[in-house]
C-alpha cells in the first residue's frame, strides 16, 4: 500500500503541474508597491520574493510585463511572491537608480538579498521560474561541470540516497524549469545534480546521446553499498516534462519486485495505475530462490516500462497450465490475463516491447498442446506442512474481528488504549503468518473481554513503514506494549495455548514484588496474584538484606523471562526465616510446581545474570518429561543424551515410578530422562523407523546422543524396566560392550527457509545463554564417537564443523526455476543455466 507521504507528494506535483500549465495573463498573482521603502518594510523573514523596480511609466514595456504576470501566477505556487515596486522619479538609490531601473531583477529571502538577474536572461515564464527556483535551491541542487564532481558526489550518496542526475542545453528553458519544479518537490527525497555540459553527459555512459535534448537519469546509489560497484542508472525515455519526470520518480520509488499472494486479477500496482503493464513470474516454494534472481534479473531490464511480481502458486489456486510460468497483465480495462510459458527473461523483455508477440506464443502453446494431457489436482503436494495447511484451509473465514486493524495513522495512538496492547506484526503473503492468525484468532476468542489487554495486528505488507520502525525483521513477531514500558518481544512456539499463556504471564510484573509473608506463601500456593492461573509452575526467590547484589541480578532475569516464567520476590526482614522453613539460606530460590504438593528450596549460589537464566530453565523443566513437538526444542537446548521410553499411550505406573527414580539419581545431570507417547505425538513413529527400520514392541526404551556421533542403542526387550537394570546397561554401554542398533545420518538438519529455523529463533532471544545447533530426533551433525554417560561433558562436547558454503549461483537468462516442469522442452536442444 502506498505510503502517505508519497500520496501528499503526487497530489501535490500534480496540482503544481496543472498551476503551471494554465496560462493567466491578468495581474492577480503580481503584487503593485506604491514605493521601495513600503516594499522593504512588508518583506517577511524566510519568504521569498522577487522585485522588480520600475519608474512610474516604462515606455514599450507592455509584452515583458504580460511574462512577468504569468510567472508570479507560477511563482506563487512555490510560496514566491513577484512584486512590482514604483521608483519615484527622484529616488537615485541602488535599485532605483538610472543604471538599474528596469535593467535588473531582485530575489530577496526575507530582507536579504539572494541574487540578481538581468532582465534580459528574464525573457519568458519559463526563464523566470527556472532561475528563480534554482538560486532558491541552490545549497539542494548541485551543478556539476566535470566528470570528478559527478563521480564525488555519487560516492558520497552510495548507500545513503538515490540521485536524479539531469541534463539541459540551455539554462532558463522549459526542461530546466522542469527539473527546478521537480527538486522543489522531491529534493528531501533524492539528491538533484544538474549540469549542461554535454561532454559531461556522454561520459555516463550514452553510446551517442543528442545533446541537443535534454536528459534525466535516476542514479540508484542507495544500492550500491560496495563503495567501487557504480550507481545503476535508469534513464527517462520520454520527454522532460515536469509531469513525466514525477511518473519516472514514482517508478523508480516502487519496489523493484512484488511479492503476491492473491489472485492476479485484484492486483493494482503503481505500473498498473500508470498506464504500463505487469509481469508476474509464476513461483513456488521449491524453485522460490531461483525464481526470486529471476524476477529481480527482469525488473531490472523493464525499470520504467512494466512492473514485475513474484506470484507464488502455493499460495494462490490459479485455474491455468502447471508449466505455464509468465503472466501478462495490462492497465487496459477488461482484457484478461495471459499466461505463458517462455523459455528465457529475453522473451518477457520482448513480450513487453512487442505486444504482438503475446499472440504469437500463444498460437505455439495450442499446437504444442497434448490432448491427452489433463491437470491434475493432486499433483501438486506440498512438503512444507505450514504451506500445506494454509493451502488446504485457505477458503475457510477465521474470526478476526475481535483482534484491531492497526494502520500508521492509529498504531501509536492504539498503545495507550488499554495497560497491555498485543500486537501481531505479520505478512498477508507469506504462510507461517497466515497459520499464526489462525491461533491468534483463537487466543482472542479466550481472553475476550479481559481487562486491560488488547489484541491487534499489523500486516506488513500494507504498512512497512510501522514494522521497520519497530525493528521486525521477520515473520510473524508479536509483541506486548505497557505503558511507560519497554516492549517485550515473544519467542516461543506459535500453539494458542502458548500465546495465551505468555500474554497472561505478561501481565504480571516480573518479578513481583511480594509484601508479607501471606502474599509469599499465597504466591507459593497459586492464590496470588487472584487474577493469575495456578497451572504455572511458582517461582520465588528469596533474598536478604546481605544479598542486595543477587536481588539486583533476578530482577534483570526477570526482564529477561517476562511472560515465560512466574517469578516473585521476597525481601523483606522476615525473608530469612521463610528460606529456613524450606531448608535454604538466602540468596535462594522456592519452586512450587503445578500439581505438587511440596515446595523444593535450591541455592543461588551463581549470582550472575546468565547463570541464573540457564539455572532457571533448567529447573523449570519436569525431571522425568513427556516429550512433544511444543516441549522438545527445551530439551534439546541442553545438549544432552536422550533416554527415550516410546509407549503407545500411558505408561504403567511400575515403569513411571523406575524412570522418576533414575531421573532423580545421581545420573539425572548426564543425559534427559523422557518419554513419548506415540499416541499424542505420532510423528514418534517415523522416529522409530529412522532408527531401526520397523516399528519395535512397545513400550521400547531408547538411548541416543544426537550430539555425539548419533549412535542409538536399545535396551533388551527380555529385561523388565527397573531402575537397577537401566543402569547396568548404561554402565555395558560406557565401557563400550553395546553394539548400537544403528547410526544416525551426519548431514546437517536445516530449516527449508529461515523463517522457519524457530531453534535459532528462540536461542537469539536470550543473549545469555550460550547458543546450541539444535537437531530433530532422527538426524544429527558429525561428531566424535559417543561417549559414556555421565562421562566429562567437556571431553564430549567438540564444535561441529560448519558446512560449505553454498554455491553462489550468478545470474543467467532462462526461467528454470520458474517452470521445473518444462523437461519436454529439453528435446529442441537448448541448454538452461540455473537463475
Amino acid at each position: 500500500m502506498p505510503d502517505h507521504k508519497d500520496r501528499r507528494v503526487s497530489s501535490f506535483v500534480f496540482l503544481l503541474f496543472c498551476a503551471s500549465c494554465i496560462p493567466a495573463w491578468g495581474s492577480a498573482g503580481l503584487q503593485q508597491e506604491p514605493s521601495p521603502q513600503r516594499y522593504f518594510s512588508t518583506l517577511e523573514a524566510g519568504r521569498a520574493s522577487l522585485a522588480f523596480f520600475t519608474p512610474p511609466v516604462p515606455p514599450g514595456s507592455q509584452p515583458f510585463w504580460e511574462q512577468i504576470e504569468s510567472s508570479a501566477e507560477a511563482l506563487r505556487d512555490y510560496g514566491i511572491s513577484v512584486v512590482k515596486v514604483n521608483c519615484p522619479r527622484e529616488d537615485v538609490s541602488r535599485y532605483c537608480g538610472k543604471e538599474n531601473v528596469l535593467r535588473k531583477a531582485y530575489l530577496f529571502r526575507g530582507n536579504i538579498l539572494i541574487r540578481e538577474f538581468p532582465t534580459d536572461a528574464l525573457f519568458d515564464v519559463n526563464s523566470i521560474v527556472a532561475n528563480v527556483l534554482f538560486a532558491l535551491l541552490f545549497n539542494e541542487v548541485k551543478y556539476v561541470q566535470t566528470l570528478a564532481d559527478l563521480q564525488n558526489t555519487e560516492n558520497v550518496l552510495k548507500g545513503r540516497s538515490n540521485m536524479v542526475f539531469a541534463y539541459v542545453p540551455a539554462t532558463g528553458t522549459a526542461e530546466h524549469r522542469a527539473v527546478m519544479e521537480a527538486a522543489f518537490v522531491y529534493g528531501t527525497i533524492h539528491q538533484f545534480v544538474l549540469t549542461t555540459e554535454a561532454a559531461l553527459l556522454k561520459a555516463t555512459g550514452n553510446a551517442d546521446p543528442d545533446v541537443s535534448s535534454a536528459w534525466l537519469l535516476f542514479c540508484h546509489c542507495q544500492r550500491a553499498t560496495d563503495p567501487a560497484q557504480p550507481c545503476r542508472r535508469t534513464a527517462l525515455e520520454q520527454p522532460l516534462t515536469l509531469l513525466n519526470i514525477h511518473r519516472h520518480l514514482k517508478l523508480m520509488g516502487a519496489a523493484l519486485v512484488t511479492e503476491v499472494a492473491e489472485d492476479p486479477e485484484k492486483v493494482s500496482t503503481i505500473h498498473l495505475q500508470l498506464g504500463l503493464p505487469l509481469v508476474f513470474i509464476l513461483s513456488q516454494k521449491d524453485t522460490y530462490e531461483a525464481d526470486r534472481r529471476t524476477a529481480e534479473f527482469v525488473a531490472w531490464q523493464l525499470l520504467g516500462k512494466a512492473g514485475v511480481a513474484l506470484l507464488s502458486r502455493d499460495l494462490v489456486d490459479l485455474n491455468v497450465l502447471h508449466r505455464s510460468n509468465v503472466a501478462l497483465k495490462t492497465p487496459d480495462e477488461g482484457v484478461p490475463i495471459q499466461y505463458l510459458v517462455l523459455e528465457d527473461t529475453d522473451e518477457v523483455i520482448t513480450l513487453v516491447e512487442d505486444k504482438s508477440k503475446v499472440k504469437q506464443i500463444q498460437e505455439e502453446e495450442e499446437e504444442e498442446e497434448d490432448e491427452g494431457e489433463k491437470e491434475n489436482d493432486n499433483q501438486d503436494i506440498q512438503d512444507d506442512q505450514v504451506v500445506e495447511a494454509v493451502s488446504r484451509d485457505k477458503k475457510r473465514e477465521l474470526p478476526l474481528e475481535q483482534i484491531l486493524v492497526l494502520t500508521e495513522e492509529t498504531f501509536h495512538s492504539s498503545l495507550s488504549e488499554a495497560a497491555r496492547t498485543v500486537v501481531l506484526f505479520y505478512a498477508s503473503w507469506e504462510a507461517v503468518s497466515l497459520a499464526v492468525l489462525r491461533s491468534y484468532s483463537e487466543v482472542a476468542d479466550h481472553l475476550k473481554g479481559t481487562p486491560g489487554v488488547l489484541l491487534s495486528r499489523v500486516n506488513c505488507w500494507d504498512w512497512p513503514g510501522i514494522c521497520t520502525q519497530e525493528n521486525v525483521t521477520q515473520f510473524p513477531t508479536m509483541k506486548i506494549y505497557g505503558k511507560g514500558e519497554q516492549s517485550v518481544t515473544y519467542d516461543g512456539m506459535w500453539g494458542a495455548e502458548e500465546l495465551i499463556s505468555f500474554i497472561t504471564l505478561s501481565q504480571v510484573s516480573c518479578p513481583l514484588r511480594l509484601a508479607t509473608m501471606d502474599e509469599a506463601e499465597g504466591y507459593l500456593r497459586g492464590e496470588f496474584p487472584s487474577g493469575l492461573s495456578s497451572h504455572h509452575t511458582s517461582l520465588l526467590g528469596v533474598f536478604s538484606s546481605a544479598t542486595s547484589q543477587a536481588r539486583e541480578a533476578f530482577e534483570e532475569v526477570g526482564n529477561i523471562l517476562s511472560g515465560h516464567v512466574r517469578m516473585g520476590m521476597y525481601f523483606e526482614d522476615d525473608a530469612l526465616a521463610l528460606s529456613h522453613k524450606y531448608s535454604v539460606s538466602p540468596p535462594a530460590l522456592l519452586l512450587a510446581r503445578s500439581g505438587a504438593r511440596s515446595v523444593e528450596g535450591v541455592s543461588l549460589s551463581k549470582q550472575s545474570v546468565q547463570d541464573m537464566v540457564q539455572m532457571i530453565r533448567y529447573e523449570l523443566l519436569d525431571v522425568f518429561p513427556e516429550i512433544t513437538v511444543q516441549n522438545l526444542p527445551q530439551y534439546l537446548q541442553l545438549a544432552k543424551p536422550f533416554l527415550i521410553l516410546f509407549s503407545d499411550g500411558g505408561i504403567s505406573e511400575v515403569e513411571g515410578k523406575e524412570m522418576l527414580k533414575l531421573a532423580k539419581g545421581r545420573a539425572q545431570q548426564a543425559f534427559v530422562a523422557c518419554w513419548l507417547n506415540l499416541k499424542k505425538t505420532p510423528v514418534g513413529y517415523g522416529i522409530l523407523r529412522t532408527y531401526f527400520a520397523a516399528v519395535p514392541s512397545l513400550p521400547v526404551l531408547v538411548w541416543v546422543n544426537l550430539h555425539a556421533g548419533g549412535q542409538v542403542f536399545k535396551f533388551p526387550s527380555e529385561q523388565s524396566i527397573t531402575e537397577v537394570n537401566i543402569l547396568s546397561w548404561l554402565e555395558r554401554l560406557q565401557a563400550g560392550l553395546e553394539i548400537p542398533s544403528s547410526s544416525l545420518s551426519e548431514e546437517d538438519w536445516k530449516p527449508p527457509l529461515p523463517a522457519y529455523d524457530f531453534l535459532q529463533m528462540m536461542e537469539a532471544a536470550v543473549p545469555e545463554l550460550p547458543p546450541h545447533t539444535s537437531r530433530p530426533l532422527g538426524d544429527t551433525p558429525a561428531q566424535p564417537p559417543p561417549q559414556s554417560p555421565g562421562g566429562d561433558p567437556a571431553a564430549r562436547e567438540e564444535p561441529s564443523q560448519e558446512t560449505p558454503a553454498e554455491k553462489v549461483v550468478s545470474p543467467g537468462r532462462d526461467l528454470r526455476g520458474t517452470a521445473p516442469r518444462l523437461a519436454a522442452r529439453e528435446k529442441q536442444g537448448k541448454r538452461h543455466s540455473e537463475l
